[in-house]
């Protein structure tokens, strides 16, 4: 008896220009992942909110972008995070980002987490992303690596009530206005 020949195709971002336009994939290290259906309004409300303070704060020197945007750090692959910051005006085409952005943030659905938190950081490390946050809107917290010496050594985690200074801008997020949460006064007892 034959034994099944295992065939493993590794896609590319030739492959996955001509993928049909109603369907969104994201390509890491040549494997296609099927983006969740449309995330709920939770999510996208922390992404405009992550949006429009970064784009705020950084509109004279960077580019600041949402999905679904692709961001192309080689031809095995191209992801569309949530919300990123290129300073690098150079890495910014007609169509696309080619190249590593220094800021990336991703808000997690279930579908997502785990390769928000495996394959995504392990791609962003490697290609030399300066930030990574990762968002959990249902435990109402965030993820931050920062990149070290080519790597991403520990990660910070905040809580909704606190606010976040960015490794690689001088910018601080107040985590609370992102999960649109009332923040109590120390001084109200």
């Amino acid at each position: 008896m034959d034994l099944a020949e295992k065939i493993e195709k590794r896609y590319t971002y030739t492959d996955y220009v001509t993928w049909p336009d109603d369907e969104r994939w994201e390509v890491i290290e040549g494997v296609a992942y099927n983006m969740s259906p449309a995330p709920k309004v939770k999510h996208q409300n922390i992404v405009s909110s992550l949006h429009i303070k970064l784009k705020t704060h950084t509109s004279n020197i960077c580019y600041t972008g949402i999905a679904p945007t692709d961001v192309v750090f080689d031809d095995f692959n191209v992801v569309q995070p949530d919300v990123f910051v290129v300073c690098d005006k150079n890495k910014i085409t007609e169509n696309n980002i080619k190249g590593a952005p220094d800021l990336i943030i991703e808000v997690t659905s279930p579908a997502t987490e785990l390769k928000d938190k495996r394959e995504k950081k392990n791609l962003y490390e490697k290609f030399g992303v300066k930030e990574y946050i990762i968002v959990f809107p249902e435990g109402e917290y965030i993820e931050r690596y920062c990149l070290t010496e080519n790597k991403y050594n520990f990660s910070e985690i905040l809580n909704w009530d606190e606010t976040l200074k960015l490794c690689f801008l001088e910018m601080e997020i107040k985590l609370w206005e992102i999960f649109e949460k009332e923040k109590k006064s120390e001084d109200t007892k």
